[in-house]
């Protein structure tokens, strides 16, 4: 059996440490007990980008935020389906992630952060939310494993109603938010609609055609 080798590690606002772990070719980024990410299981987040994506493929020059680096999977599935006048803005609260994106990790991000559609921010994904008005055709939120996270109380701020009001106000007439989750919440998709937004509920596989567990994607269109 391969040994874990941990590769590097960072601790986090409000308490905890993310680890970066390899076993031979495979890569994962946890949070004490719990697995964040796999490099084996993107399919989830690939199915976050191209349903995220796909009501605004269309559109001229559409603005795209993206709120979580992680291993880049998102943001490479983004750029696969938008066209070259899209822009891609990617916000990565945690210094050590985009370190490692552009380190250990880099065969995995591919070109997916030296492409000149990408825009990379550190910082909370709310600040550019909030700086917007109109100005964004779509947001991609995989933050904290979703509405019921684990790393960051702050992250709270996302999912509840202000959160919610927030992303209408940011995005554009028919932009979409669409939202990765770990397991479905009720309460969350109510919000969604009080929102303004009409929610389509989306069970994606952790592996893509080859199953895996079962995760969410929630896509609001705006009204």
């Amino acid at each position: 059996m391969l040994p874990r080798t941990l590769i590097d590690s960072t601790e986090i606002a409000g308490g905890g440490t993310l680890r970066l772990i390899r076993r031979g070719d495979e890569w994962s980024i946890t949070l004490a007990n719990n697995e964040l990410m796999n490099s084996r299981t993107s399919g989830s987040e690939v199915a976050l980008a191209t349903l995220g994506c796909d009501p605004v493929i269309r559109r001229r020059a559409p603005r795209v935020l993206i709120g979580g680096l992680g291993m880049g999977f998102t943001l490479r599935a983004g750029l696969s389906v938008l066209p070259m006048d899209a822009v891609v803005e990617v916000a990565e609260l945690v210094p050590a992630v985009i370190t490692w994106a552009r380190g250990p990790l880099a065969p995995l991000h591919g070109d997916g952060l030296t492409d000149p559609r990408t825009r990379l921010f550190e910082g909370d994904v709310l600040v550019p939310i909030r700086a917007a008005r109109g100005g964004y055709d779509a947001i991609l939120l995989d933050v904290d494993n979703g509405p019921d996270g684990l790393s960051r109380a702050g992250n709270d701020a996302l999912y509840d109603a202000t959160g919610l009001r927030a992303a209408a106000t940011a995005l554009r007439p028919g932009g979409v938010l669409a939202v990765w989750s770990t397991a479905p919440d009720a309460g969350f998709v109510r919000r969604m609609a009080t929102a303004g937004f009409a929610v389509t509920e989306h069970i994606v596989r952790a592996n893509g055609p080859r199953g895996g567990a079962r995760h969410i994607v929630w896509v609001g269109v705006l009204g």
